[in-house]
């Protein structure tokens, strides 16, 4: 009886299944477009259309969707905050469109990853009272003050190519659709109106940035590729057992597989944040962005950028607030703005 006791008591001690278990049950990915953004079915049309009535189609729907920007006209004015360490500013959309090598002035190569910021624009400002209630903003803020959500689109798309549902989205706004949505949380003093427009300008050289994308995904996978392991021997009597995982439990106290096993599946495609990356170069004619380091996702993916959230690499001084606009005096900006510890191309490498 004391044998029994003592053989429990070690099985709750050393086999606690609650606290070993690392790897939640539920499905953590999903393949399948999602639910909010329906695609229109679109329908073959016997009738052909001339020349002349789609030219004026095109007209008409570029009467609907013109929009007036905050810089260009005076009918809608930004109001002038002051920025402070725990402003909360919106992001950007952009797209890798792939990595580029560049050198430092002491000759040590440097990987860098090329971000091209879409035409963004402001589509909704949601404010905190109001986000507070919806149903992500009742578990984000919780058990803390609400904060306002700014939705930002990007990549303009022609309204055929949508449902109306979705095209009403940008009716009152004036915009074309955006194949693209976002929400950014922020703070009130960096609330920005509908038809802003948002550019790489909207961040500086130097500043340490958050971006947030899907991985690669590289489908169904073994152990060997997918957690790392060695696998079996090549020869010497090995039969089928060259890239197995080997034993998944045993047949006695443990008796089943516990959760968190590593075992195949998929992989990839899952959401993640690569934070803390300096951005060192910015074309302001092409809208482009270079940071410093690799971002999740293959090349030509969608990511989103926004200033980092790390307490030592947050800014230090004032960046552009609520965001980046033209000087008024009507003076071109710099087109390329480098880092001060890249080599220019093109400058000289020596100096006497």
């Amino acid at each position: 009886m004391v044998f029994h006791k003592r053989r429990w008591l070690v099985r709750r001690l050393f086999f606690n299944h609650e606290q070993i278990r690392t790897m939640s049950r539920v499905k953590r990915r999903t393949t399948h477009p999602p639910y909010w953004h329906v695609l229109k079915n679109n329908q073959r049309e016997d009738e052909k259309i001339s020349s002349d009535n789609l030219r004026f189609v095109r007209e008409v729907i570029q009467d609907k969707y013109k929009n007036k920007s905050p810089i260009k006209g005076s009918d809608l004015d930004i109001e002038k905050t002051v920025w402070d360490p725990k402003t909360k500013r919106s992001g950007v959309i952009a797209r890798n469109i792939g990595v580029q090598h560049m050198w430092e002035k002491d000759g040590k190569k440097v990987i860098c990853t090329v971000l091209h910021v879409l035409d963004n624009h402001v589509v909704r400002y949601v404010p905190p009272e109001e986000y507070a209630k919806s149903v992500i903003g009742t578990k984000m803020f919780k058990n803390r003050k609400p904060l306002g959500c700014l939705v930002v689109g990007a990549e303009a798309a022609n309204p055929d190519r949508f449902t109306r549902q979705y095209c009403s989205l940008f009716d009152e706004v004036g915009l074309l659709p955006k194949k693209r949505l976002a929400r950014f949380i922020v703070t009130p003093n960096a609330a920005l109106p509908p038809c802003t427009p948002l550019t790489a300008g909207h961040f500086v050289i130097g500043q340490a940035v958050d971006v947030y994308g899907k991985t690669i995904d590289y489908g169904f996978q073994g152990v060997v590729k997918r957690w790392g392991f060695k696998g079996g021997p090549a020869s010497h009597g090995a039969t089928k057992f060259h890239r197995r995982g080997g034993t998944i439990g045993t047949g006695r106290d443990k008796a089943r597989v516990w959760p968190g096993q590593k075992m195949p599946g998929h992989m990839g495609s899952e959401r993640r944040f690569n934070r803390g990356l300096k951005i060192v170069r910015i074309n302001m004619k092409y809208n482009i962005i270079y940071v410093k380091g690799t971002v999740p996702g293959p090349t030509n993916s969608i990511v989103q950028i926004f200033d980092t959230i790390l307490p030592r690499r947050r800014f230090t001084e004032a960046p552009p607030h609520p965001t980046y606009f033209p000087p008024e005096d009507g003076t071109l900006p710099q087109e390329d703005i480098w880092d001060s510890s890249l080599h220019v191309f093109g400058s000289p490498s020596i100096s006497v």
